[in-house]
């Protein structure tokens, strides 16, 4: 590869991580894509300018194109979110979780509510020890209605997330809406933060690990594959 051709990849290089925070890495032991999931989940509603978001319909396309490309091997997601558009979060992390290519997820700094989700989604999640895991039930701003309807709404959204952690992870129906529920913790709010190591063990995160072990993960379940 000439000069001028290693120039133009390290730009467009540069241009993914800039729009996409996505990085294909192919010159690694194996063609490895790297996607971060950071900030606030922009779902329907644009967020201001000041805030840092990943936007679903980036995102979407970007998890199809990498199902249907024969060069990518696996996939590496990043995490460090704070929560947001619970259907834009939901319809992810079920993308996500229907990957037939080996997925393996990693928490930095937070998983935040519907963070949850997505870090449990891929065949093998990580967190560091210094991360955490916030749990905590459905919210929802704007204006809300005080009748019945409302109220089963939110239930029936909360029974989604509750289902699909639990059936990709190791933690119960039961243990997840107490940790949710507890009012113990949080000064001004209902649910439970857990840090790596409380995150594992609870069941809800595989592994604690850091950039190293995923790596080495998503290497031997390439290798591995079928």
């Amino acid at each position: 590869m000439n000069e001028n051709n290693k120039k133009s990849n390290n730009e467009t290089d540069i241009d993914k991580i800039k729009e996409m925070g996505s990085l294909n890495v192919s010159n690694g032991k194996h063609n490895i894509f790297c996607l971060t999931i950071v900030g606030e989940i922009e779902g329907h509603t644009a967020l201001p300018e000041q805030n840092k978001t990943t936007k679903y319909e980036h995102v979407i396309p970007q998890l199809v194109a990498i199902e249907q490309d024969k060069d990518i091997e696996g996939l590496l997601i990043i995490l460090n979110t704070v929560g947001g558009d619970v259907e834009a979060g939901l319809a992810i992390a079920e993308l996500i979780a229907g990957m037939c290519k080996p997925t393996v997820s990693l928490v930095l700094g937070g998983g935040h509510s519907i963070g949850v989700p997505l870090a449990v989604a891929s065949k093998k999640s990580f967190i560091v020890p210094s991360a955490t895991m916030t749990i905590h039930p459905v919210r929802m701003n704007g204006l809300v209605l005080g009748v019945p309807q409302m109220l089963n709404h939110f239930e029936r959204m909360q029974e989604r997330i509750t289902d699909f952690v639990t059936s990709n992870s190791q933690i119960t129906s039961e243990r997840f809406t107490e940790l949710m529920m507890n009012t113990g913790e949080l000064v001004t709010d209902v649910g439970s933060v857990l840090n790596g190591e409380k995150a594992v063990k609870e069941g809800l995160i595989d592994e604690l690990g850091n950039l190293s072990d995923v790596i080495e993960c998503l290497n031997n379940m390439i290798e591995n594959k079928g």
